[in-house]
C-alpha cells in the first residue's frame, strides 16, 4: 500500500518450536485502502502448539478488528487484556501483543504488551523513542501495563518486531547466556550496512534464519519475525489481451511504451500488436523449461514476454500453492510469478476483445476468460501478499 508516496512493504517469517506442527505466535495484517490504514497485529501465545495457536490468535484478532473499527486503542487494549486469562502459576498472561498502525501519512503508532520491544531503523541505525507508560489494571495480576510509541515513518525507515522465540534465542549458550537480545541490535547494525536496501521479506528470514542457528538448529521456541519497510514503490505493468477496438492498438502501446516500471506482456497476439505498433521486432526462445506451456520471447523495452491464459491461469495456482512462491524454476509462469512478487503496485492492462478459442467447450474449464483470470489473482496478490493491485480495461 502506498503512504505518503511511498510503498509500505511488509512481511513475516516464523519457525515453529521443534516437535511441534503448529506455531504458537500468530500474525495478522490487514490493509484499509479506502481509509489509506495499515494495522499489522503479533501475538505471542504462552507455550507452544495448538493451544499457544488458539490464546495468540484470539488475541491477534481482537487487536485487529478494534483498530479496524476505530475504538480507542487505549480502551480496546486494556479490554484484550483484560479478557485474557492468566497462568496461575507464573502469574503472567497467556498472550502478548503487539499492535502497529500506519496511515496515509506515515504517522504510527505501536502498542506493546509483554512484548519484546520494536526496532526502528532510519538511514541504517537505529533510533530510541520515547515510549508512554499506560498501566492497566486487573484484579488477578499486578505490574502491568502498554507501552505506546508514536511517530511518523520516512522514506528507507524499517519496523522489525519478534517475538521472544527471536530475543531469547540461544539462551544458556557461551554466545548468550541470556539470549540473543543482546546482539540483535549488533545484527542488524552489520545487515544494514552490507545491504541498504534488504527487503522486508529477506530480512524477516534473516531474522528467523539467525535465531533457529543460535539454538543450534532446534529452535527452542515459536519464532516470528515481522518487518515493515517503506520505501520507493517498485511498479509493474501485466498487459494481456488486445484491446475492443482495433483502433486503441496505438492506445495500448503508447500505455505500455510510457509506464515508468517493468513491463510484461502475457499473450502472442497482445505482443505482435505492441511490436507492429512500436516498430519492434520479437524473438522466440527455444528453451521448452515447462512443457505445459509455450516458451517465453523478447522484445526491446519488455522485461518478459508469456503466452496469455495458460501461463496466467498456472501463476493463480502457483500464487495459491504454499512454497511455490520461492521457488527457482525458470519457466514462464515462475518468471512471471517473480516479478509480481518483487514489485509492489502492479498494473493490470487488459484488453476486452474476446478470443474465440477461449470459449471452445471442448477446452478444459479452467480457460476461462482472461480478466476473470486476471481478477482473481489480483484479489490473491492484495489479499495474501499485501500488494497494491489496480486493472485498467481497454
Amino acid at each position: 500500500m502506498r503512504t505518503n508516496g511511498s510503498f509500505v512493504e511488509i512481511e513475516c517469517a516464523q519457525r515453529n518450536k521443534a516437535g511441534e506442527i503448529v506455531c504458537g505466535d500468530t500474525f495478522l495484517c490487514k490493509k484499509l485502502k479506502e481509509e489509506g490504514r495499515i494495522i499489522c497485529v503479533l501475538s505471542d501465545g504462552l507455550g507452544s502448539g495448538v493451544k499457544a495457536n488458539m490464546l495468540s490468535t484470539v488475541t491477534a484478532s481482537m487487536a485487529l478488528n478494534y483498530s479496524v473499527m476505530h475504538e480507542d486503542i487505549i480502551a480496546a487494549s486494556s479490554s484484550i487484556i483484560k479478557t485474557l486469562p492468566i497462568d496461575q502459576w507464573r502469574k503472567i498472561s497467556y498472550s502478548t501483543f503487539c499492535i502497529c498502525e500506519i496511515d496515509y501519512l506515515g504517522n504510527t503508532r505501536i502498542v506493546e504488551y509483554e512484548s519484546p520491544s520494536f526496532y526502528l531503523y532510519r538511514g541504517g541505525e537505529m533510533l530510541t523513542l520515547p515510549k508512554q507508560k499506560i498501566p492497566v489494571e486487573r484484579d488477578d495480576i499486578e505490574n502491568t501495563e502498554l507501552w505506546i510509541s508514536e511517530f511518523t515513518m520516512e522514506r528507507e525507515d524499517r519496523i522489525v518486531f519478534f517475538s521472544d522465540g527471536v530475543s531469547q534465542s540461544g539462551i544458556g549458550t557461551s554466545q548468550y547466556p541470556f539470549g540473543w537480545g543482546s546482539g540483535i541490535k549488533t545484527f542488524l547494525d552489520r545487515t544494514f550496512i552490507r545491504t541498504p536496501d534488504i527487503s522486508a521479506a529477506t530480512l524477516a528470514g534473516m531474522m528467523v534464519g539467525e535465531s533457529y542457528k543460535n539454538d543450534g538448529y532446534a529452535v527452542k521456541d515459536d519464532t516470528t519475525c515481522a518487518v515493515i519497510y517503506m520505501r520507493t514503490p517498485r511498479n509493474l505493468l501485466v498487459s494481456s489481451g488486445p484491446p475492443f477496438d482495433e483502433q486503441d492498438d496505438c492506445k495500448l502501446s503508447r500505455l505500455v511504451e510510457e509506464f515508468n516500471g517493468k513491463k510484461v506482456i502475457c499473450g502472442g497476439t497482445t505482443a505482435q500488436i505492441i511490436g507492429r505498433e512500436l516498430d519492434r521486432d520479437i524473438a522466440q526462445s527455444l528453451d521448452l523449461s515447462d512443457p505445459d506451456l509455450p516458451p517465453i520471447s523478447t522484445m526491446q523495452g519488455i522485461d518478459l514476454i508469456t503466452e496469455g491464459i495458460l501461463t496466467l491461469s498456472k501463476v493463480e495456482s502457483l500464487l495459491l500453492k504454499p512454497g511455490s512462491v520461492s521457488s527457482s524454476s525458470d519457466s514462464p509462469a515462475e518468471l512471471l510469478l517473480r516479478h509480481l512478487m518483487t514489485s509492489d503496485k502492479i498494473t493490470f492492462l487488459v484488453g476486452t476483445k474476446i478470443n474465440i478459442a477461449h470459449q471452445d467447450p471442448s477446452l478444459p474449464v479452467e480457460l476461462e476468460i482472461r480478466r476473470n483470470v486476471i481478477k482473481r489473482i489480483a484479489h490473491i496478490l492484495g489479499s495474501k501478499y499485501f500488494k497494491d493491485t489496480e486493472i485498467v480495461y481497454i
